[in-house]
């Protein structure tokens, strides 16, 4: 008899009910190697002793404090954390409950920057098709998939989309990357003038573009231009490494591999790692210093932002991830990864690309390999691949609409840190089945 969650489908879903590393393991006993982390958001396996302690430390002490009264000894040590891996000219944490509420904030935080600094007339957000920066309205609206869009659009606020950075279908046959990655950027510069500078409050982008394309990453040079183009504009750059960063590509920050710094950028998922939920919108000293000397307060808020709870299990995830050799460990599996499926895959007849960074991985599945045509999308492979790959035991996260939310499929995979090579090789070989399970049916 079905209960009374109200799930985000109609599905039956299997009952976890513990985790060990790198599995989850559901009532009947079965186990499921995590190649997805869920969502990017484990990234330290499911029983990690050092955030649990954490979390059974904190919990002896204070569970919550509302932010409007007081602030707590877990958040504190947690944003001096951050602050101190933060790109250059970050400085202050906005901690939150999770990635939609960070890039929420973001976006409001930009907003009243502008009333604060005496332009009111920048109120437009910039963004890219095929991006995905979160569900709550806000979020929505400056994503930019058709799919996740289309059911709400009559509520969302106006948002300007231009063309992602992505190679494999934007990228001109004989065109060098450093030109590719030169024309897509100023594809931004153009919108901006198009709208009029004066009205252009942000431009927002994912430094590794995640759910809604799998792993894109951008071209060599491509956010180095974009950082001029907003510092020529006068516009804020905001970067959402919602899933992209905390590790997950191979640097705390996943800007750090671009030699730049965003005025805003947001995080989540792998803050947490899956142990509390918990989101940051970190923020430039300029633009603080704009609020506290103007305003005096940040007109925005949450009841349970800041938990102590939270923040205690994110500062033990920091910890862990900023110790020695951490992130050299996420790019050598990262490389071992890439290796694997490309051993496996890479001459497959459906799979045409193979990207990603670290531990971020992304296989975008076609059905003709020498013209990219994608699958049809009424065959449902993303869909089926999933559950082939379910059955098989394995957790990964395909999706659908990969190239303008109707048309292309991929997968993504984001396995926990500690992943070991014996497990990679059971993940690609897993995955590698529940492919050829997923086309099978598909072509029967």
């Amino acid at each position: 008899m079905a209960g009374h969650v109200f799930g985000r489908s109609a599905a039956q879903m299997p009952t976890a009910v513990a985790g060990a590393g790198c599995y989850i393991i559901d009532a009947d006993g079965k186990r499921y190697l995590d190649g997805s982390g869920g969502a990017a958001v484990s990234c330290l396996g499911h029983d990690h002793p050092a955030v649990r302690a954490a979390l059974h430390a904190q919990i002896d002490k204070i569970a919550f404090a509302h932010t409007g009264f007081f602030t707590s000894e877990p958040a504190e040590v947690l944003c001096d954390a951050l602050i101190a891996a933060a790109p250059k000219g970050i400085e202050k944490v906005y901690l939150l409950s999770g990635g939609s509420e960070s890039v929420e904030a973001a976006l409001k935080l930009a907003r009243q920057f502008f009333l604060e600094t005496g332009e009111p007339r920048r109120h437009r957000v910039i963004a890219r098709r095929q991006s995905y920066h979160g569900n709550t309205l806000g979020a929505l609206a400056a994503g930019g998939n058709a799919w996740r869009r289309e059911k709400y659009a009559p509520l969302l606020v106006e948002t300007s989309h231009i063309d992602p950075c992505y190679a494999y279908r934007h990228q001109a046959v004989g065109e060098s990357d450093a030109a590719y990655g030169r024309r897509a950027a100023d594809a931004l510069r153009t919108e901006i003038e198009r709208l009029g500078p004066e009205t252009v409050m942000a431009f927002i982008a994912e430094p590794v573009v995640g759910a809604t394309a799998g792993a894109v990453p951008p071209a060599p040079g491509y956010f180095e231009r974009i950082r001029e183009i907003c510092d020529e504009y006068g516009v804020l750059l905001i970067l959402d490494e919602v899933m992209c960063g905390m590790g997950r590509t191979g640097t705390l920050f996943a800007c750090e591999q671009d030699g730049i710094s965003p005025d805003i950028v947001t995080i989540a998922k792998g803050l947490g790692a899956g142990y509390a939920p918990i989101g940051a919108m970190l923020a430039s000293g300029r633009i603080y210093d704009a609020i506290a000397q103007g305003s005096g307060s940040f007109q925005h808020g949450h009841t349970y932002h800041g938990h102590p709870l939270a923040a205690a299990a994110a500062g033990a995830v920091v910890e862990t991830l900023r110790a020695p050799g951490t992130m050299a460990q996420v790019r050598a599996k990262g490389a071992t990864l890439q290796s694997r499926l490309e051993a496996a895959l890479g001459q497959h007849s459906h799979v045409g690309d193979i990207r990603g960074r670290g531990l971020f991985r992304g296989i975008e599945l076609v059905e003709d390999r020498d013209s990219k045509r994608p699958l049809d999308p009424a065959r449902k492979v993303s869909a089926r691949i999933k559950a082939a790959a379910m059955a098989r035991g394995l957790i990964c996260y395909p999706g659908s609409g990969t190239i303008d939310g109707k048309h292309g499929d991929h997968i993504l995979l984001a396995p926990p840190f500690i992943i070991e090579d014996k497990q990679i090789d059971a993940l690609v070989h897993m995955l590698a089945g529940a492919i050829d399970d997923a086309m099978a049916v598909t072509e029967a």
